[in-house]
């Protein structure tokens, strides 16, 4: 616990003008940011007497041991420069609300030859029409199977989509017409596209126009005496009023709005938003948040419209933002939301009418999300606490061990030997600290050399940046409002391993135990605790010790060390296979400079195996499209340095089989890539050490 008046600056070097600041704690991690429209008034309210800050502010400036800023023009560049650090540093005392799925989206790819409809959830894409969010894909797919009646738009994929092309028959859907069959050229593109843009006409609101239109060629075909006709468009509507009644009319002005409510607490705070298009509710989504400072309601308003909004891919900004309560001051919110609108928008409590009485319907689903989350979570708190103060007190830790860092060693017969590193904080997975770990230092098989190495390498680049550190803070930049310091990387990321954790685990026994235990000796840190976790009796390994721990079956305590394990077992098999994987995978063209992978395709095609291509003059090869004379010569001069597969042997009579063809060549192009989890572009898991 530090004390405020260590880092409080004095208020005459604090600037009286717009700006955003950061508290960091002791191992320069950003712990808060926010704004204010006077940093010297803002920052003032943080270092007066503690017992008169809200509990979780006091806790926060106790954290810290830190203080900075940077000073703006106005408050809507704070509020942009707020938002992008929130995001860039995640810091444990902002509000983040979060939800435990991805909203699925009705989307059109517009950007494809033929449109698609389908259920989409995650980032959005660059020429996709989306429509929602929806609660459950299902609602989707109810309303797409009764819109496919009128507006017969592909939803086949694209691998269905290109047998049906070479084989000339259509899908299911296209037999029972439900898809208009582009591929087999039954429509054009060009109608095909006609027929996608009215789907997407319908699913915007313009409803009214494509039932009188039908309504209108129903009437006809019956006067012509064409009965099938007319009962197949008096089913088409019937089929587009019942996908209009999945979505009741709440706003009688064909309003385009969304609803943002907040239900709150004194721990937590929940918010609902209803997406309301052509005055209907087209999409819901709710949010979940713990109040880890002391903030108002408005403000709570703010952020959620920060998340709605923010993001690059986020949702489009409609003329209306209707709220439960204004962000104090608002007009920076509104002035912000109409530049990315990139029109006026109106950011207001509504006070009367239908607009009231909906809002009144968010309010009533945020009361009953935040009580339906505290239902659910309370004892989850509980189970996590229990859990920590059961683990300090078994393996005799001053304090609950907040930051848990986990070890295991994966290979196959002793090849391709790799590492994971697995992080929980306060008992929960924090996936962008992971870390994984090539074994550099020797060959073979050697689960204690392995973990010696790991954890050498980890803690040496902690106590690197440790140094790094020291020798910031005894510069210039150590003032407030100087530079990051030296844990954090050119652009304001933390640098990675600068964070220590209180306990390691190994996965293993005493052995495993003692090797991470003289790896931090030699190291000298002595102020980091170490555990290990036998698989066989899920016994507690502590070194130097000649007996485990045994944690009762039933406790919470060893549940959550089971988890620790478990996780950076399948972190470590994962990335252990996908290195397998590449090297059975790989071909000798792999090693060719300069030969990518769309060259790699077209040698392929054009001659189908290793053997094919080395018999080949440099003529040939020249052939293929893409392909020079000296990239030809390359080509072969590799091939010729490598050995060539030994010949198939019929074991029946014991003849050489000419016949047989190799592998494709370049078999690992494109195969299974060295990050073993998926992720956004910045996202650090799977990063190899």
């Amino acid at each position: 616990m530090a004390d405020p008046s260590s880092y409080r600056p004095r208020p005459g070097d604090i600037p009286d003008s717009p700006g955003v600041y950061k508290f960091r704690d002791e191992h320069r991690r950003v712990i808060y940011v926010g704004k204010a429209k006077s940093l010297r008034q803002r920052l003032a309210n943080y270092f007066q007497d503690l017992a008169n800050l809200h509990p979780r502010t006091r806790t926060m400036v106790t954290t810290a041991a830190s203080v900075e800023w940077t000073v703006v023009s106005t408050e809507v560049e704070a509020l942009q420069l707020e938002y992008s650090w929130i995001k860039e540093f995640a810091p444990r005392f902002n509000v983040k609300y979060r939800d435990d799925k991805s909203y699925p989206y009705l989307a059109v790819t517009m950007n494809e030859e033929f449109p698609r409809v389908q259920v989409m959830r995650g980032r959005k894409k660059k020429g996709v029409r989306y429509f929602g969010p929806y609660a459950h894909a299902w609602a989707i797919r109810d309303t797409v199977d009764l819109l496919l009646r009128v507006f017969p738009v592909r939803t086949c994929s694209a691998g269905v989509l290109k047998n049906a092309a070479r084989t000339g028959r259509p899908c299911l859907l296209g037999y029972i017409g439900k898809c208009s069959a582009p591929c087999v050229g039954r429509i054009s593109a060009e109608e095909h596209r006609e027929l996608a843009e009215e789907f997407c006409d319908f699913m915007a609101g313009r409803t009214g126009a494509h039932l009188r239109r039908l309504e209108k060629e129903m009437t006809e075909a019956a006067e012509a005496l064409e009965y099938e006709r007319a009962a197949r468009l008096r089913d088409d509507i019937e089929a587009l009023r019942k996908a209009m009644e999945k979505n009741a009319v709440v706003l009688a002005d064909a309003t385009d709005a969304d609803l943002v409510a907040v239900a709150e607490d004194e721990l937590e705070a929940a918010v609902q938003i209803f997406h309301v298009r052509g005055g209907r509710v087209r999409g819901q989504r709710g949010w979940v948040t713990d109040k880890v400072e002391d903030v108002t309601t408005g403000a709570l308003v703010e952020h959620a419209l920060q998340q709605l909004y923010g993001e690059e891919s986020g949702d489009a900004v409609p003329r209306e933002v209707l709220v439960s309560a204004l962000p104090d001051p608002a007009g920076p919110v509104q002035q912000w939301l109409t530049g990315r609108r990139g029109a006026n928008v109106s950011l207001r409590v509504p006070q009367r009418g239908d607009k009231k009485a909906l809002m009144e319907t968010v309010q009533r689903n945020a009361r009953q999300a935040l009580a339906l989350h505290k239902t659910k979570r309370a004892s989850d708190l509980t189970t996590r606490s229990r859990a920590l103060e059961e683990i300090a007190e078994a393996l005799g830790l001053d304090s609950a061990p907040l930051r848990i860092e986990c070890y295991d060693v994966s290979h196959l017969q002793g090849d391709d030997v790799v590492a994971s590193m697995v992080v929980f904080e306060d008992g929960l997975q924090r996936k962008s600290e992971y870390r994984r770990f090539r074994i550099k230092g020797f060959a073979g098989q050697d689960d204690v050399r392995s973990m010696h190495e790991v954890i050498t390498r980890r803690f040496k680049r902690y106590l690197a940046e440790q140094e790094r550190s020291g020798e910031w803070a005894d510069g210039e930049g150590a003032r407030a409002g100087g530079s990051p310091g030296a844990l954090t990387e050119d652009d304001g990321r933390p640098r990675r391993f600068a964070y220590p954790p209180q306990l390691v685990v190994v996965d293993g026994g005493r052995p495993q135990v003692a090797a991470a235990r003289r790896a931090l000796d030699e190291l000298g840190i002595d102020d980091i605790a170490v555990c290990g976790l036998a698989k066989r009796l899920e016994e507690v390994w502590l070194p130097g010790e000649d007996d485990p721990v045994v944690l009762p079956r039933s406790s919470e305590g060893l549940y959550l060390l089971q988890r620790v394990r478990d996780e950076a077992h399948r972190f470590a098999i994962a990335y252990q296979r996908t290195r397998r994987s590449k090297r059975l995978r790989s071909g000798p063209l792999d090693d060719v400079p300069g030969l990518g992978e769309t060259r790699k395709q077209a040698l392929i095609k054009h001659f189908g195996s290793v053997k094919r291509l080395r018999s080949a003059t440099i003529d040939q090869i020249c052939e293929v499209p893409g392909i020079g004379r000296k990239t030809a010569e390359t080509i072969a001069a590799a091939l010729a340095q490598a050995a060539p597969a030994a010949p198939a042997v019929n074991t029946a009579t014991g003849e050489i089989m000419e016949d047989v063809e190799e592998a494709p060549l370049g078999a690992g192009a494109g195969g299974a890539g060295e990050s073993a989890t998926a992720g956004a572009p910045d996202d650090r898991r799977g990063q190899e050490t």
